[in-house]
């Protein structure tokens, strides 16, 4: 595997301040989702972003940063990818995250490959209904895996965080530019995994990064504490290298 299955590392984490200012919408007739637009008069016409969570979904971090894409241009859509059966938040004690993704922690619905590959796709085509031809997608943590697997339904460039359980037949099959932002500690995107990655992009023949910052652990690009100097830093230079990514890969 490029990177390992979720862990508990996945789960914490610290709530973030601000007021969401996009809106819920519904796509592909059924399923919920935030919308973040741009500025009057600053958005790229054709480009988009799809917003792949982590396990907690859409919630104000998510949405915030939804947000933050928007105002630098890029209409930003997070379709629900859990049908409301996200990690409960806060998480409990014994929340078992490979139980939940079976369907058997929280009473819901399973939450693999066959659920949300079909959310992927109709998030990509929701962007496309709206007029953009250019689709970036960014996956944290869990929501990596997502990006990965959905190159070839329309996915035009890629941005990673801390990502989590992509497989290497996953990863060598991508088809556009690749961006990875990685933390120093981090049980599931370790060093052996970072260099098995390289390795497989090197190959690949596409454009390709990974950034990694110092004193994070994984999770860090979501639910890192604003508080902390060393998190704050590297939560938002791991954004501005996703929009300069896409601002030289999908512009």
């Amino acid at each position: 595997m490029a990177s390992n299955p979720p862990g508990q590392c996945c789960s914490v984490g610290v709530r973030h301040e601000g007021e969401p200012t996009g809106k819920f919408i519904k796509i592909n007739g059924t399923i919920n989702a935030y919308l973040a637009t741009p500025p009057a008069g600053k958005a790229h016409k054709d480009a988009g972003i799809l917003y792949v969570p982590d396990i907690f979904g859409i919630w104000t971090n998510s949405q915030l940063m939804a947000d933050q894409y928007a105002a630098n241009g890029y209409t930003c859509l997070i379709p629900d990818f859990f049908n409301g059966d996200q990690c409960p938040n806060p998480r409990p004690d014994d929340f078992n995250i490979m139980t939940w993704l079976a369907g058997g922690s929280t009473g819901g619905n399973p939450h693999t490959e066959a659920q949300t590959d079909p959310i992927t796709v109709a998030g990509v085509k929701a962007l496309k209904d709206l007029g953009l031809t250019k689709i970036g997608a960014v996956g944290y943590c869990l929501g990596a895996k997502y990006v990965v697997r959905n190159f070839k339904d329309g996915i035009d460039a890629g941005f990673l965080a801390h990502p989590s359980f992509v497989t290497e037949e996953e990863l060598v099959s991508i088809t556009g530019p690749l961006s990875i932002a990685a933390a120093q500690t981090d049980h599931i995107f370790p060093f052996e995994k970072r260099i098995e990655t390289e390795k497989i992009l090197a190959k690949s023949g596409r454009p390709w990064q990974i950034n990694v910052f110092s004193g994070v652990e994984h999770g860090f690009a979501v639910r890192g504490d604003m508080k902390d100097p060393a998190q704050k830093f590297a939560k938002e230079q791991a954004f501005f290298q996703a929009i300069a990514w896409f601002d030289e890969h999908i512009l």
